[in-house]
């Protein structure tokens, strides 16, 4: 089957797919190298600003979006997004294209300060992820681990699926612990993605 083309250019919607995520991540790896220079994280444990694959976070938020517009029958407008980590809000602005209602924490220094300008202050904020208060509070929660130790990074993870609320879908990027799998308050969404709801 062929590639839909765009019939003022001339190229396929693939293509053109391509360039823009081409910019994007020029734009992002700029940010990400200062940001990585600037990190006051323990990065013998935590990992600073690393971006996910921006075509990946693209497909994860479209996923989401699609699977609650059915369930509810509206707008994601007022679905709330967390992104746990937001770096520089990379993570937040698709979201956001997306439509949802975006919030973001990070605690490195440097990259926050990017996101507030980028996003919002009152939309980033500068926490820790075991003192943050949050997580009940919204619809999606997103991270990308942020620890580079497995120990550490499984006891956030569960944390996290803890302090959810039931009816939240997380979107979890590289995830180490596998007993979300056995959860039966848990339901995964895609085969492909780690993205799983809380239906109880």
């Amino acid at each position: 089957m062929d590639t839909p083309q765009d019939p003022s250019s001339g190229t396929s919607l693939d293509e053109e797919r391509d360039v823009l995520f081409g910019i994007i991540n020029r734009y992002l790896g700029f940010h990400t190298l200062e940001a990585q220079r600037a990190t006051i994280n323990d990065t013998s444990k935590e990992y600073p600003f690393v971006p996910m694959d921006t075509r990946q976070v693209f497909d994860q938020v479209g996923i989401v979006a699609d699977y609650l517009r059915k369930k509810w029958g509206r707008e994601v407008s007022d679905c709330s997004f967390l992104d746990i980590g937001c770096g520089t809000g990379n993570v937040l602005v698709i979201a956001e294209q997306f439509e949802f209602d975006v919030y973001g924490f990070e605690k490195d220094e440097h990259p926050v300060k990017v996101a507030k300008r980028f996003i919002g202050e009152d939309r980033v904020t500068q926490e820790d992820i075991w003192a943050y208060e949050g997580y009940r509070k919204f619809d999606v929660v997103y991270y990308f681990c942020p620890f580079s130790d497995g120990e550490t990074q499984r006891r956030f993870e569960e944390m996290v699926e803890e302090k959810m609320k039931p009816g939240s879908i997380l979107i979890a990027n590289q995830k180490r612990s596998e007993k979300i799998g056995q959860d039966e308050r848990f339901r995964r969404l895609n085969e492909k993605y780690q993205i799983w709801e809380k239906v109880k």
